[in-house]
């Protein structure tokens, strides 16, 4: 167990993670519970238990028969961690550094979209629990929330952080940092908007998202006529847009007197169905750098534009030869394309192309626990971003349940890392692996893992 008087803890350089382990099984002696079981299994079903069946149908669904999903689980049971011993991990450190940023750890929250459908304050809490722990966040612009309320929500985390959960960086943005994932319209006009108030609101750079032009065929939303924006629920994001306002009044559609029109308006701006290609990705950071543009200093951007959805070598070196700052290895956590490869396995390979020499690679797709974050890191990448396991803490217990399971999260890294002899982020990499062949049975079209 932590023990809250070591004299180590004040040698760290991130928060000592591991005493919310402590916290929580002292809470008996206060005739306390601790908030909820933050295993995956349990939390997804006190999730459900919460939400209502349309809100579960969107938090839990999947591409097709869910086998994506289920190849994003199988891709991390075949590496297995083997723990060093008799290693000073006293003075461990969680932190690392995301484009110049240092960060409290190498997780961060990942763009998911309609957080309303989850809690009534949809993406506000999230942000601000971010800000506090010290680690990214990305708002998605499929968001039920203003950019510029969410920026204030976040900005009110960091102030409520310790002062040694992040040190403040040279430019603007101070700790950590934000992110604006970019769902690109088809209506040029709109997207560059988008990106004006995305750093208007201090957001620190651009994940624009390639694998969702359109939902994927999600058998159980579309079974049950399930999508939020087509009832009037979740596009405050675009309702609160100056250039999308004036698409409005152009059509003549009152969002006021018809919400359920002016947010399928909205909606099917940014999920049109209308695939871009590269040249329209450049045009899109091209203009992104252009608004930044009185920030450079000595011709260095200082915002990174950030290609999502990658899973191919092709596309990883076609980014780079592009000039994008990074990539994150992502499927869409099963989402959009069924019977696609594991992300953690797309990951892998494009490691061993040397991409990651050239531009920053990141992950996501399929994390339960700081198991994972750690074999994803063991095998190249340089930051982890979660999804699921927030959404399920915000529709458990709203901000205080983003915050218990985030904070679980870093408790289960920081422990982990005690444990099996590493004593920085640094000391991450593939010799910390032993790693089984790919070698996956087939599975009962029904079964989730």
């Amino acid at each position: 167990m932590s023990d809250p008087s070591s004299p180590f803890i004040k040698k760290r350089d991130t928060p000592s993670w591991a005493l919310y382990q402590r916290e929580n099984f002292w809470k008996a002696n206060d005739g306390e519970v601790p908030p909820f079981n933050t295993h995956p299994d349990r939390l997804e079903e006190l999730a459900k238990a919460k939400l209502t069946e349309a809100g579960w149908y969107y938090a839990s669904s999947n591409a097709g028969l869910s086998h994506t999903h289920v190849a994003n689980r199988q891709a991390f049971f075949r590496h297995k961690i083997v723990p060093r011993q008799l290693v000073d991990t006293n003075a461990r450190s969680t932190r690392t550094t995301l484009f110049g940023h240092d960060v409290a750890a190498p997780i961060g929250i990942a763009p998911i979209g309609i957080n309303k459908i989850y809690h009534p304050h949809g993406e506000l809490p999230v942000a601000k629990v971010a800000g506090e722990l010290g680690i990214p966040y990305c708002l998605s612009t499929a968001g039920s929330s203003p950019i510029e309320d969410v920026a204030r929500a976040h900005d009110e985390g960091r102030r409520l952080s310790e002062p040694k959960t992040y040190n403040p960086s040279s430019d603007s943005i101070n700790g950590a940092p934000r992110f604006f994932q970019l769902y690109m319209p088809h209506d040029d006009e709109l997207t560059l908007s988008l990106l004006r108030r995305a750093h208007d609101a201090g957001f620190t750079g651009i994940l624009l998202t390639t694998d969702t032009w359109q939902l994927g065929w999600r058998h159980d939303d579309v079974a049950t006529s399930n999508y939020a924006f087509y009832r009037g629920i979740g596009a405050d994001l675009g309702l609160t847009d100056p250039v999308f306002k004036r698409r409005l009044a152009e059509r003549g559609v009152d969002p006021v007197k018809d919400p359920a029109k002016a947010a399928a308006m909205w909606i099917d701006s940014i999920w049109h169905g209308r695939a871009h290609g590269w040249e329209k990705a450049c045009w899109a950071r091209d203009g992104w750098r252009e608004i930044c543009a009185r920030e450079l200093e000595g011709g260095k951007e200082e915002r990174p534009f950030v290609i999502k959805g990658i899973q191919r070598v092709e596309d990883a070196e076609k980014a780079a030869e592009c000039g994008f700052e990074g990539i994150v290895v992502s499927n869409h956590a099963g989402r959009q394309v069924d019977g696609a490869v594991g992300s953690l396995d797309a990951l892998e390979r494009i490691v061993d192309s040397g991409v990651g020499e050239r531009i920053t690679v990141m992950f996501d797709s399929g994390v339960r626990g700081a198991a994972d974050v750690v074999k994803a890191l063991a095998l190249g990448a340089r930051f982890v971003f979660v999804g699921r396991l927030w959404i399920w803490g915000l529709s458990v217990m709203g901000e205080h349940g983003v915050r218990h399971v985030m904070k679980g999260l870093l408790a289960d890294l920081d422990v982990l890392m005690n444990v099996a002899g590493l004593r920085s982020v640094k000391e991450i990499d593939r010799g910390l692996l032993e790693s089984m062949p790919k070698a996956y049975s087939l599975v009962n079209e029904k079964s989730r893992l």
